[in-house]
């Protein structure tokens, strides 16, 4: 069974939501942040990534980033920019984006239900990126930025949520980078202890995005209960703020993959080496793109040419989860046997460009710095879940939610 509960959410005045909201903290630079909050002293991104208001070339780790970022936080909402509501509640939290929309929960979930794997993870996280967020949620004094999580609705969630929203008005909306943004609060109790009651019937949450924000939220509240050893379970400090939506409205885009040089081999050598453990034909009509229509397909794009590539069978275990997934074939059977690239997360042979890119990007890298391109089908949610479920963790990059919850429209108070 899963927790999720509502709360009292320090949210924006519809006015200034469109100037708050930012993408997440970890999607871009530095210097790109500056960029993006220059002329918007409302930014969430001065909270987010303090950063930008303090001089170029500090470190990012330094106390005064974290001490700038609870400043800015309160004085938004001294300003009244920001406002807390009176009463716990939850939140519908919509995106639409190329003609398809998700519509998420928003509420709190537990940091018992992380530590005993109802919260189910697919990722490992890297230490020094979870002291970051720790020291930045310990200075807030607040959850500044949403976990993404996903359910398979069993119990008719997603119907209940959907009757609201066509029920009610938006209290919020707007569109940023081409996707709807729109928020309705549930200010309804007799409903937010059905939805409760329903989240307590589904038997796992999963994280979508935000690993490291979790396990950061996470930990914060287990050191809180250290030091209030008197704390009954349900103070905010037990809670993680989370929008929580139905696998199967979810888009993951493709991973894809580009790699500086060729290990030493001639296109045609590559190409018998490949043709082991792949069929191989050259993709037409010449000069257009190859995106996989499915799974066990990829396109790769070697010296201008597109090739339509199938992962022969018997090639991988068809039983094992991780196994059988595309990042993993191409890993398994191509990028570490013939091009050498043993480690993807440290190799800096090999770059990852998302899907939101297009393919273009991939010709555009292969023209100027880059030999090879591969072209994945994306990741399922089912395979996600399927490897959560079994315990283990997905190879790196293997899925690229779109679009991306923004941050700033919902900051959980611990308290």
């Amino acid at each position: 069974m899963a927790v999720f509960r509502p709360f009292r959410a320090i949210r924006p005045t519809p006015a200034l939501a469109a100037s708050i909201a930012a993408l997440p903290y970890d999607t871009m630079s530095s210097a790109e942040a500056r960029v993006r909050v220059q002329g918007n002293p409302y930014s969430f991104l001065h909270i987010d990534k303090a950063e930008v208001d303090l001089p170029e070339g500090v470190d990012l780790y330094d106390g005064q980033v974290y001490a700038t970022a609870a400043g800015n936080l309160q004085r938004l909402v001294a300003e009244h920019a920001f406002r807390q509501d009176a009463a716990p509640q939850f939140y519908l939290y919509r995106q639409t984006w190329r003609g398809r929309s998700q519509l998420g929960l928003v509420g709190c979930a537990s940091i018992d239900d992380y530590k005993n794997n109802s919260i189910k993870k697919h990722e490992l996280t890297h230490p020094e990126k979870e002291t970051d967020r720790i020291n930045h949620v310990t200075a807030c004094n607040a959850n500044t930025g949403p976990i993404f999580l996903m359910y398979r609705d069993s119990v008719g969630v997603a119907a209940v949520l959907e009757a609201w929203r066509a029920a009610h008005g938006s209290e919020v909306a707007f569109t940023a980078g081409g996707v709807l943004q729109e928020i309705w609060p549930i200010d309804d109790p007799a409903l937010a202890q059905r939805l409760e009651q329903a989240f307590a019937a589904v038997p796992a949450l999963y994280i979508a995005d935000g690993h490291h924000r979790c396990a950061s939220a996470a930990r914060v509240g287990f050191a809180k209960r250290a030091a209030f050893p008197a704390y009954t379970g349900d103070e905010e400090f037990n809670f993680f703020l989370a929008v929580a939506f139905p696998e199967d409205q979810l888009t993951i885009l493709d991973y894809n993959r580009v790699v500086r040089d060729l290990n030493g081999m001639t296109a045609e050598a590559l190409l018998s080496r490949v043709s082991d453990l792949f069929s191989v034909e050259l993709y037409a009509p010449a000069g257009q793109p190859y995106h996989p229509e499915a799974g066990h397909y990829f396109g790769m794009l070697l010296g201008g040419n597109w090739y339509r590539l199938r992962a022969r069978r018997g090639s991988f275990d068809e039983g094992d989860p991780i196994a059988r997934l595309d990042v993993e074939i191409l890993q398994k059977n191509l990028l570490a046997p013939i091009l050498g690239v043993q480690d993807p997360r440290r190799d800096h042979r090999i770059e990852f460009v998302g899907g939101i890119r297009g393919l273009e990007e991939l010709e555009r890298r292969c023209r100027e710095d880059m030999q090879l391109a591969f072209a994945m089908f994306p990741t399922t949610t089912a395979e996600l879940m399927d490897i959560a479920d079994s315990g283990n963790i997905m190879p790196p990059k293997s899925t690229w939610f779109e679009p991306k919850l923004l941050s700033g429209l919902f900051v959980h108070d611990l308290g």
